[in-house]
């Protein structure tokens, strides 16, 4: 078995993405590989208290060990909860008409407010 494994590190921003790859030692951690990768030099915003960190699309601690062909992924923090802008775009789709105010599901052409006919 090698003593050095290949691994990439990535990060990104909305205008500049960039992949490093490396050879790291077979026991290497995550945050080991990101200190190894300089990454943290190019995006100095980049902090490990506030950033998630992932192995291939999926979260993981900074102190997993690392396997031969894993991509080490920094995360963004979010910038709004995902919950606050559904919930604030179907409030606006009521406002606007675009949706049932009781069910806030699409509206039904169908039903329409009936006037009744007195005899």
């Amino acid at each position: 078995m090698s003593s050095a494994i290949n691994i990439e590190v990535v990060y990104g921003l909305p205008h500049k993405q960039t992949l490093l790859k490396l050879k790291v030692a077979a026991s290497s951690t995550v945050l080991q590989a990101i200190e190894a990768s300089g990454i943290q030099k190019i995006y100095t915003e980049i902090d490990l208290n506030e950033n998630n960190v992932g192995i291939w699309n999926r979260t993981c601690k900074p102190t997993d060990t690392l396997l031969e062909g894993d991509r080490v992924e920094i995360y963004r923090p979010m910038v709004a909860d995902p919950k606050e802008v559904r919930k604030r775009r179907a409030e606006k789709a009521k406002e606007e008409g675009r949706a049932d105010k009781v069910t806030g599901g699409r509206p039904n052409p169908m039903k329409t407010n009936k006037v009744k006919n007195s005899d």
